[in-house]
């Protein structure tokens, strides 16, 4: 059964990394071939750094991505906060359905959605142009906001209550305790939740295409504009840099929570130690 299980699992590595491998095989390859290896190059690279539209869309892409993890990463740890000290257990249970619709609905719904609305509020304002830079970066926020709320939620869960509660008895305000006290606790959540949110920015297809401007196109929209034409190696060597990228910010994220569930173990055993101790110390003294 164990060796059974060790096989399927292997099968299933190489299902989803060996596409992944000839991409980034390929794109050093030296001729522009999807079939044939001739020889090592660093050529479709040469060729990629100096097509500008190329990179203008890359530096779109990111400019996107970084302003929209910010912005969905501040609004999202509010959210999380005031989701969190809601007494209501009915609210809390409603608005957290309310926060996973925007997961669970579908891309393309999502997408049309947006885009009819801001048409709609684009017709109103009188504007000629309803679609922008400006309504991709809404719609960015939009859908990343859940996912920093969802990772966000656990660490305040997971928060001694007694924090921001002896912070105050020791004079400090609401709002200093929870710069001081709270967002150090809450820090782990929240970078995880802004690495998430720029990855899915970064990463997006659908919504933008519904919610992009004449005036300003991302990488996924360039690309999908060129697979109308035969896609040259370059390409493939684009996406070799972008899937390391994301390795190194999905690693980053896994390290930030492996080593923040370590130190609340070790929390735990110390309380727990703690406990132990003054208990003995209290049975010592009764003796």
């Amino acid at each position: 059964m164990k060796r059974a299980s060790k096989i399927y699992t292997v099968l299933i590595m190489l299902f989803l990394f060996a596409p992944i491998a000839i991409l980034i095989l390929f794109s050093f390859n030296g001729q522009n071939s999807k079939t044939v290896l001739d020889g090592f190059s660093f050529h479709w690279y040469e060729e990629l750094f100096v097509d500008t539209v190329t990179l203008e869309a890359v530096r779109n892409t990111l400019i996107l991505a970084v302003i929209a993890a910010l912005v969905s990463t501040v609004m999202g740890t509010a959210a999380a906060v005031g989701i969190f000290r809601l007494r209501s257990k009915y609210l809390r249970a409603a608005l957290d359905t309310v926060t996973n619709v925007p997961m669970i609905n579908p891309d393309i719904i999502t997408g049309i959605s947006l885009m009819l609305m801001f048409a709609f509020v684009g017709r109103l304002m009188g504007l000629a142009n309803s679609l922008s830079f400006w309504t991709m970066l809404i719609a960015h926020i939009t859908f990343c906001l859940p996912y920093v709320i969802l990772q966000v939620l656990p660490k305040l869960q997971q928060m001694d209550k007694s924090l921001p509660e002896a912070a105050m008895d020791l004079g400090c305000t609401p709002l200093r305790t929870f710069f001081k006290v709270e967002v150090p606790e809450l820090l782990p959540g929240i970078l995880t939740g802004l690495i998430m949110a720029f990855t899915l920015s970064l990463d997006d297809f659908v919504i933008s295409y519904f919610t992009k401007g004449n005036d300003f196109e991302t990488l996924p929209i360039r690309i999908y504009n060129m697979t109308k034409k035969p896609v040259t190696p370059k390409m493939y060597a684009l996406a070799t840099i972008i899937f390391f990228v994301i390795l190194a910010l999905l690693t980053l994220s896994n390290l930030i929570d492996s080593d923040t569930d370590k130190a609340i173990k070790e929390a735990k055993k110390a309380k727990k130690a703690k406990k132990a101790k003054k208990r003995n110390t209290v049975k010592e003294a009764k003796t």
